[in-house]
């Protein structure tokens, strides 16, 4: 997923109107309201859909209309404000209105029960007057919503607010958040062959002794730590304990260090066998245009197809482009819906994408049969004698071959770069709920090379199994090259950001490097050859980013390059993993990315599987044992081994990620909806706190701990399809070398 910044509107039932007696002012000095000053932009502040706000003259002035019966029919509101127990908390704000009227300034929770903390009315007109109240809160919760309430207005005005604050709690922003044990382990599960270690936070410069316990609490194993030191992702001063010789198959382990217990953990074979298929069922639950059914998901995640022209939706069956871009429609049903929202974007499906063909090629080469099994997931297809990896990467290619500009058109053969709302929908909102218009936006380069890309790559892996359809996958590719090289500099901008992410891309060498190795590697064209000119480096790759993939493709499949590309790649991918090697053992979480401006940024767990995979790669190259150690490691700092004692797999560990940003997997909002299923991983730590809610409880965050379990967290807690496609083929790896 891009870096966007977006807002994810509540649709708010009616509010609770309670007065509340107030206490004395001023108690404490943290503010909870986020740009209160309005200078430039309201954002996180939204408006009622019948009441337009805009910034004017550095204040947040909203159109309040007529007509409407309630008080809360009409309203500007800032969201997710945490409030604490027996708290006081002081509003205070400036405000106008252009007729004498009565508004309501209210402080509350935003969902059920909507208990009140303060609820004044205020009485206004056109010169600009000022305001105080205090209210004490009886709940706890990051929910709060200060809201102003103005409907049931018998004639339309605007009502215009400034300087808005909100003082109160014993908690500083930021503060008040535990991590639980301070021994870090693998909460899944680690494997008998593999190492097995810890990370302990504690302040001791000299070791500490450690203990290993089985399930019965009997110590099975002792030893001493070694200091790692200060970790400056993290600010821990870390030790790290290894009990990697112990190789008893067993569950309920724990390791302790002095007072402090790890959360629980297994010692199997091979324990990532199951993570594997979690990881890859992802996406059958991701899939547009068709039910999900409960015999394949499982009751909790069925659903009817999303997005099939059936009302109240508009489906992705006849889809028109952007008023003024085209003069057609398009059929581009199916694919997988991105992220949180359900829109469908070319750049990001095409890498997901290949990473799961790859994960087969990968297989094919290794001679892992597991990773060609066809019944390995539970998806309708499982029994066709196709692998069921690719059977899933066909839902995705079918999308990408659907959003190609038809012969005859302007801009023949390139690919529109995505697909989705109008608008933002509500959290939540299931997909065939949606009641947005949908539009096809612009065709891109970028989109069109990827397009290239992944067509060429499924023209090489279905030939044995659907040459037709392979055949159909290589003209795409080959229409989608020509059309690039005539249109290079075809950009998405980045203001395109309204009711899905912009995927702007302004620099395509790397992708048509990438689509011409794919493309060379299906055809032995040497006429691609003179245009791959990237190479892997510690950047790694990501849907914006994709010249390393020239490198990774090249050293997959050595046989169809020339052998001085082929040693050239091989010692760059080498490189660039004990890169990440020496990156991972430097820190006291084992982590292979390091940034190196110290800030982690959107996604950065997709970051650590990524380059988890060029490791890997390395040992597929090698079979040296440290680079299949150190992927593993990577799936420890996954799984819990991090500064936040969290394990991102949903499913997975005792303290693990469930309430990610879904619009469908929305438990945390709605009893009846599910949380996201076993084997989701939330995007991590991401420094730039580009959410509400992540600006009200992370500020002053270590870069390794800046993230929340929330769902309206979408900067850190987003799921994607590129994350988990990079979860799903490491996770693989790691299956397949416990073995």
């Amino acid at each position: 997923m891009s870096l966007r910044f977006r807002l994810a509107a509540v649709c708010l039932p009616p509010a609770l109107l309670v007065a509340t007696t107030a206490v004395p002012a001023h108690a404490a000095s943290y503010e909870r309201v986020l740009n209160g000053t309005f200078d430039s932009v309201k954002t996180p502040w939204w408006s009622s859909g019948n009441t337009p706000s805009r910034v004017e003259l550095g204040r947040l002035c909203a159109d309040v209309p007529a007509g409407t019966a309630n008080v809360w029919d009409s309203m500007v509101a800032e969201n997710d404000i945490p409030l604490e127990a027996g708290q006081p908390y002081t509003l205070r704000f400036t405000a106008s209105a252009t007729r004498s009227v009565s508004v309501h300034s209210v402080l509350q929770l935003a969902a059920a029960p909507y208990t009140t903390t303060l609820n004044k009315t205020v009485a206004l007109g056109p010169t600009p007057k000022s305001f105080e109240f205090t209210g004490t809160s009886t709940v706890a919760g990051l929910r709060g919503q200060l809201s102003f309430q103005q409907g049931g207005a018998t004639e339309a005005f605007t009502l215009c607010i400034d300087d808005v604050s909100l003082t109160g709690g014993a908690v500083a922003p930021g503060g008040g958040r535990d991590f639980g044990s301070p021994v870090r382990v693998n909460q899944y599960g680690y494997t008998t062959s593999g190492p097995k270690k810890a990370s302990v936070v504690d302040d001791s410069t000299t070791p500490v002794p450690w203990r290993l316990l089985n399930a019965s609490g009997t110590a099975v194993a002792e030893g001493r730590t070694r200091v790692q030191g200060e970790d400056a992702e993290s600010g821990d001063h870390v030790h790290l304990a290894d009990f990697s010789k112990v190789r008893t198959v067993g569950t309920g382990y724990t390791l302790v260090v002095g007072d402090a217990s790890s959360e629980p953990f297994a010692i199997a074979d091979n324990p990532y066998k199951t993570l594997a298929k979690d990881a890859l069922g992802f996406f059958y639950a991701s899939r547009s245009g068709t039910p999900i059914e409960a015999q394949y998901a499982g009751a909790a995640y069925a659903r009817p197809a999303g997005h099939v022209g059936v009302a109240p939706n508009k489906g992705d069956t006849e889809v028109p482009c952007l008023p003024g871009t085209c003069d057609y429609s398009l059929n581009v049903q199916g694919g997988w819906y991105d992220a949180g929202d359900q829109g469908k974007y070319v750049v990001n499906g095409a890498l997901a994408d290949w990473q799961l063909m790859d994960s087969y090629e990968r297989s094919l080469r290794q001679g892992d049969r597991t990773g060609r099994s066809d019944g390995l997931l539970s998806i309708p297809e499982n029994s066709n004698g196709v692998p069921d990896v690719l059977d899933e990467s066909r839902w995705e290619t079918e999308f990408l071959l659907s959003m190609q500009v038809p012969a005859g058109k302007p801009l023949a053969g390139m690919v529109h770069h995505k697909v989705h709302d109008l608008a933002w929908t509500a959290l939540p909102t299931r997909p065939d709920r949606d009641t947005q218009p949908r539009y096809l936006h612009p065709p891109s380069t970028a989109a069109t090379l990827n397009l290239a890309a992944a067509g060429a790559q499924c023209a090489r892996v279905w030939a044995p199994y659907d040459r037709a359809f392979a055949q159909r996958c290589l003209t795409a590719a080959r229409t989608a090259w020509q059309a690039a090289l005539a249109h290079p500099d075809v950009y998405a901008p980045d203001s395109d950001s309204v009711g899905g992410g912009a995927y702007d891309d302004t620099e395509v060498g790397d992708e048509f490097s990438w689509a011409a190795t794919e493309l060379y590697a299906t055809t032995g064209d040497r006429r691609y050859l003179r245009h791959i000119d990237t190479q892997i480096t510690s950047a790694g790759f990501s849907w914006r980013d994709t010249g390393a993939l020239a490198d990774l493709t090249v050293v997959r499949l050595p046989n169809r390059f020339p052998a001085r590309m082929v040693a050239a790649a091989r010692k760059r991918v080498l490189a660039v993993a004990d890169g990440y090697v020496r990156d991972e053992q430097s820190q006291g979480y084992p982590n292979p990315y390091l940034p190196a401006d110290g800030a982690y940024v959107w996604g950065s767990n997709s970051a650590t599987a990524n380059n988890a995979l060029v490791i890997a790669t390395a040992y597929d190259l090698t079979h040296r044992g440290r680079y299949r150690d150190a992927v593993l490691e990577s799936m420890d700092y996954l799984l819990g081994r991090n500064a936040l004692n969290q394990s991102f797999v949903t499913g997975y560990g005792t303290r693990a990620s469930h309430n990610q940003h879904h619009r469908t997997w929305a438990h945390q909002l709605d009893a009846t909806l599910p949380a996201p299923p076993a084997g989701s991983l939330a995007g991590g730590p991401n420094s730039a706190l580009q959410d509400p809610v992540a600006q009200q409880n992370l500020p002053g965050c270590a870069p390794a701990t800046c993230y929340i379990d929330d769902i309206f967290s979408y900067s850190t807690n987003e799921v994607a399809i590129n994350w988990n496609s990079a979860l799903a083929w490491t996770a693989a790896f790691a299956a397949s070398a416990s073995r």
